[in-house]
């Protein structure tokens, strides 16, 4: 049976509830979306929340505008299951983000004061942790750093939670010589052709590098991306040239694409 979408004199948020809401009735509902369940549904979340990062990353505030509605209709589609299920609905969410802000800023709500910026990040994670410990999570300061991140970004955080009880290395010179020595294993079992050896300590060298940016304060994920971006810029400068040649990569070889390739970096930099 047809029924007419809620109605758009609703609070835009109160119909985007009832819309999922309606979306979601085993009676006359969609199909598709009947069938979901947090699991399925997760991968979702994830890639909407990559999509709002490549707007932000390009700068493009409509598109940011219409991702983060996508992304907003995650959290109402993960709520309404949990409704059903009567576990917890949109207000207890939004009710948990506003106790959760107002508790780890008490130098804006409260009469706490912090000295420095410094100061401030301290008393955020030792906020936290008190968290951790009030839900009963205090066998390990790294277990609930969330396996699901991406491993770049989950990496930062486990060293960022390692480094906060001092185990970290002290300098960032000291971060590059550690970084050197595990290229040089890598390298070691290169040569020897052990692949699955050679795979493992690809991952130690991934993870001190998200050590060193953690060190750097930069964020691994976001330098990736920047440079997947410049890549891609300039193969595609190198697939242009060719084409004026009449050639396609496949017809090229990597003399001259790799000539094309510094021929991009100077157009580049002669923009800049």
């Amino acid at each position: 049976m047809t029924r007419p979408a809620p109605s758009a004199d609703l609070r835009p948020i109160d119909r985007l509830l009832a819309i999922m809401a309606r979306l979601r009735d085993p009676d006359g509902g969609c199909p598709w979306d009947l069938e979901q369940t947090f699991a399925t549904v997760a991968p979702y979340t994830v890639e909407e929340a990559y999509e709002v990062a490549d707007a932000i990353e390009r700068n493009d505030l409509s598109d940011l505008k219409e991702e983060l509605g996508d992304l907003l209709l995650q959290v109402v589609f993960h709520a309404r299951m949990a409704e059903e299920q009567g576990a917890f609905g949109f207000e207890d969410v939004a009710q948990a983000i506003n106790d959760k802000m107002v508790r780890r800023h008490p130098h804006v709500f409260a009469h706490e004061t912090y000295a420095s910026l410094d100061h401030q990040k301290a008393g955020w994670e030792a906020l936290k942790a008190a968290e951790r410990e009030g839900k009963g999570r205090t066998e390990s300061l790294l277990d609930d750093v969330p396996v699901g991140l991406p491993a770049l970004t989950r990496a930062v955080k486990l060293s960022r939670r390692a480094a906060g009880v001092g185990f970290v290395w002290p300098t960032v010179q000291d971060v590059v010589k550690k970084l050197h020595e595990e290229v040089g294993e890598l390298e070691v079992e290169i040569a020897a052709g052990d692949l699955e050896k050679a795979r493992q300590e690809m991952g130690d060298v991934l993870f001190v590098v998200a050590n060193l940016a953690r060190t750097l304060e930069v964020d691994p994920e976001d330098s990736l991306r920047y440079t997947n971006a410049k890549f891609v810029r300039r193969f595609q400068y190198i697939e242009a040239k060719l084409r004026e040649r009449g050639k396609t990569p496949d017809q090229s070889d990597l003399p001259e694409m790799d000539a094309l390739w510094d021929e991009a970096k100077t157009v580049e930099k002669a923009a800049e």
